[in-house]
Formats: structure tokens, sequence, C-alpha cells
């Protein structure tokens, strides 16, 4: 089986990674819309059309199913791109709300939600949240973590204060929902800054639980990845080459 993988840029990799460590499929398609990141900062109209552009290029490869792995993307256009796909889609939002409600069975725990700002104006991790009983929900936009992630500052002094920045006034957290693909990448300098250690919710392992739950099997194949991208696809694949080996 083919499945395609999507996003605004390299952050996606981190879902990829997982696919390729829990093999479902044979081969894997990943575009990168590198010529427009970031998505977060875009208008809702905006992000449907890049999303439904992205059906067109994915249209070329006969996948099986398609993953956006930009949780911008899964907050507005995955309504529209599946009016237009023949094959199914699947966002991040819905299997991370999946495996949080699995892992914490306390309606009152603390829940951090950090994300892009648009996917934080969305509020789709809350009000789904807070369908299933949540009710002790705090997000925030971190949007500057984007960039740095994508310079490659994935620990030290720069990444520490811009943590700080951003959850100097927060209570701490029983749980975090990574609601960015970028964020998996920092999510032991992100895990140390509280004492408590809170448990983390990952895209890329809710997406390869969430698949196995609807019925795909994991394969005895290793998974081979193909890089696309709108802009500098040898910039992406550059990063790529070194976010997918590390463990």
């Amino acid at each position: 089986m083919k499945v395609g993988v999507f996003d605004s840029g390299a952050g996606g990799l981190t879902v990829a990674k997982s696919l390729i460590e829990n093999p479902i499929f044979d081969e894997i398609i990943y575009y990168g819309d590198t010529a427009r990141v970031p998505y977060g900062t875009k208008d809702s109209n905006t992000i449907i059309r890049y999303g439904l552009e992205a059906i067109e290029f994915f249209n070329n490869f006969n996948v099986d199913a398609l993953i956006t792995a930009c949780n911008t993307v899964s907050a507005y256009a995955l309504d529209d791109m599946r009016t237009k796909a023949k094959y199914p889609i699947y966002g991040v939002i819905e299997p991370g709300i999946w495996a949080l409600s699995n892992k914490i069975e306390n309606k009152n725990a603390n829940i951090l939600i950090i994300a892009t700002r648009a996917t934080i104006d969305s509020k789709r991790y809350e009000n789904e949240l807070n369908s299933l009983g949540y009710n002790n929900i705090t997000s925030i936009q971190t949007g500057m973590l984007v960039p740095i992630v994508e310079e490659g500052i994935l620990e030290g002094k720069v990444l520490n204060e811009m943590l700080h920045y951003y959850f100097k006034d927060i209570k701490t957290p029983d749980v975090i929902i990574l609601g960015c693909t970028h964020f998996p990448l920092i999510s032991k300098p992100i895990s140390q800054y509280f004492n408590n250690h809170p448990t983390l919710i990952h895209s890329g392992e809710a997406i390869v639980e969430y698949l196995n739950m609807k019925g795909y099997k994991n394969s005895q194949n290793s998974s081979d990845i193909t890089i696309y991208a709108s802009d500098n696809v040898e910039g992406l694949r550059k990063i790529a080459k070194n976010w997918l080996q590390e463990k």
C-alpha cells in the first residue's frame, strides 16, 4: 500500500518517521509545501486552497490514503479535501484527541495545547476535548518555535529562553498536546521544562495507533519514502536524512 503525507514544510517528517518505525504502508510519498511555509499564520480560505492543491499533487501517485500531518490543515481543510479525493484522508487532530482519551482518564487533568496561531484559533482541540468532558484546558500559540526547529535548534539557550517566554505563567500541566508536528523534535526540552515531566501527545505516534484501530495492519515490509517539495527539495531531503535517522 502507498500513503501520501502532506505538510506545510518539514514538520510532518515526524509523522513520516513514526510510519517508518511502525510500517503500515510499503511506500510513503512525502510532500512539503516549503514555498509557502508556515501555514499557521494564514487565513482559513488560504489554508483550504493549499489543501485542495495538495490533493491535485497526490492524485499523480495513486495513493491508497493521505495523511495531512499539518495540524493547521487538519483544523480547517479536511472536509473540503475529502470532497475532492477518491481515497481516505486522515488528519492528526482526531487521532491526537483519541490518544489523549485513551491515556488520560482524569477529566480534571491539566491539559496544555501548544500549536500555531491558526490551529489555536480554530478551537478544534478544545471543542473536541470539551465534548469528551475534559474541562481544564489551556491553549497557547507557540508559533515562534517552528522557525527555531526549522533552523535545527533542538536544544540549548535560545530554545530554553523561548520555552520560558511561552511557559513562564502556565500552570504545570499533566499532559501536553504537541499540536504542531515540529514540536516532537523538541519534546525532551519541553518535558524537562516542567518538573513533573507531563504526558506528551505526539501526532506521529497517535496516527499510527489510530490507523491500527481503523484496521490498517502493520506490514512485515519496511517503508520506502520519497521526498517532494514545492521549493528547495534538496534542502528538505537533507533535513529528512538527519531527522529520520535520529532515534
